[in-house]
């Protein structure tokens, strides 16, 4: 299921989000200009999980190098499919959580929550030595917060059977919660083949559930709810 738009209009303008959105595009540009440097520039700045653990926990490596690539790596993108698939997702979720939350508090929480994905996928594989990249750990974050906050918003959301497609209108909550499932599903199928590379599905489980459980903590101490569903 590929989501198209929701049915959520927002009452503020989503500055943090298309911030955001336009940081990662402009640092995947810088990427592609780089040329036979970006190797170099990858396990520089990406989470490398080997460095991590060289540095906080053998101390070959300057603790600062494991934290400065914990934030980072979140900016960083690996192609153009990456990149657009992953703003993509920001674009249409993000505005509504910013809009909950605010300005200052949203900007936190996705860098937070994009901090805690990133130490999810180390503690997966603390000795990996290939570089993860990419927002989506903080973008999971903010998908959990939304299937909390707005669980019966309808999303347009493209149905693919090859060769045919369907658009239908889904609430929320099937759309991230099938989404969820298949991340859930890939992180265990790939402990079990001992998968050394690909995609970083812990890192996206870890966000979800960040981003979950923050806003049902939210909701618990708000004594006015918000939340459509």
């Amino acid at each position: 299921m590929i989501p198209l738009r929701d049915e959520n209009p927002t009452r503020t303008t989503p500055y943090v989000t298309r911030a955001l959105i336009a940081v990662n595009c402009g640092v995947f540009l810088y990427e592609l200009l780089l040329g036979p440097d970006l190797k170099q520039f990858m396990m520089t700045w990406g989470l490398v999980p080997q460095r991590i653990t060289a540095a906080f926990v053998t101390g070959d490596e300057p603790v600062t190098a494991g934290l400065v690539t914990l934030f980072t790596s979140m900016f960083l993108h690996g192609g153009w499919a990456h990149v657009l698939g992953n703003m993509w997702y920001l674009m249409i979720f993000g505005d509504n959580v910013e809009d909950l939350l605010g300005h200052g508090r949203y900007l936190l929480f996705y860098l937070v929550g994009g901090l805690f994905a990133g130490l999810v996928h180390y503690f997966s594989n603390t000795i990996s030595p290939l570089p993860t990249l990419g927002a989506s750990g903080a973008i999971a974050c903010v998908l959990g917060a939304y299937v909390v906050a707005f669980p019966g918003t309808r999303v347009t959301t493209l149905i693919p059977f090859f060769p045919f497609f369907q658009i239908a209108s889904i609430r929320a909550s099937i759309v991230l919660g099938f989404w969820f499932v298949i991340q859930f599903f890939s992180g265990a199928l790939s402990l079990a083949w001992s998968a050394q590379g690909g995609t970083a599905w812990f890192a996206h489980i870890g966000g979800f559930a960040f981003g979950w459980v923050a806003m049902k903590i939210r909701q618990r101490g708000s004594p006015e709810p918000r939340w459509i569903g």
